[in-house]
């Protein structure tokens, strides 16, 4: 039995991370603009309802007494800055979600048998067993998900994990007992 352990290239993340890249960079372009876009707008909105804060009149409110009127005028600044970090924690909540959702729609994104191919031709043996094993759900084609996900197996080391785990596995195929001899075990 070999001892070695197979270790993959640096040249395979890199592979796998410009892969990524390639794969989601339109997506993720898009979603940036849309935040910048959503900042700019809410960074101008912003400033217009402090600005019509600023601006109403609360001679109205002379009527219900004038300490009432020194109240409000007093703490209207506050209410306004209290309104725009309302809206902001609702914007940000749906950014937030639009953000998420592209991720989630960038890494269900299927991978073409081209792309595929031309991993398999460039990967080391070793990097292909981690895309292998990150390759659950062999009834639907490869994602970006999955190619992600071979990228951080990679660079935390399941190719040394796999290799392990095959040697266990080997030695206790060696010993002669299979789980069908087995005897089963007793019921605590």
């Amino acid at each position: 039995m070999k001892s070695e352990r197979p270790q993959p290239t640096r040249a395979d993340a890199a592979l796998l991370r410009n892969t990524v890249w390639k794969l989601t960079a339109a997506l993720r372009i898009f979603t940036v603009a849309v935040v910048a876009v959503a900042a700019l707008v809410w960074w101008s909105l912003l400033h217009k309802i402090i600005d019509f804060g600023r601006g109403l009149d609360y001679s109205g409110l002379d009527a219900l007494g004038a300490q009432v009127a020194a109240f409000v005028r007093q703490y209207n600044p506050f209410f306004w800055w209290a309104v725009v970090a309302l809206c902001t924690l609702i914007i940000a909540y749906i950014v937030f979600g639009f953000v998420g959702g592209m991720n989630r729609r960038a890494r269900n994104r299927r991978v073409d048998a081209v792309t595929v191919q031309s991993l398999a031709a460039q990967l080391s043996p070793a990097a292909i067993r981690v895309l292998q094993w990150s390759w659950q759900n062999r009834r639907e084609p490869i994602t970006v998900g999955v190619l992600q996900r071979a990228r951080d197996e990679l660079q935390h080391g399941r190719a040394a994990q796999i290799h392990l785990a095959e040697q266990h596995a080997a030695l206790l195929e060696a010993s002669g007992v299979t789980p069908e001899n087995d005897a089963p075990l007793p019921s605590p």
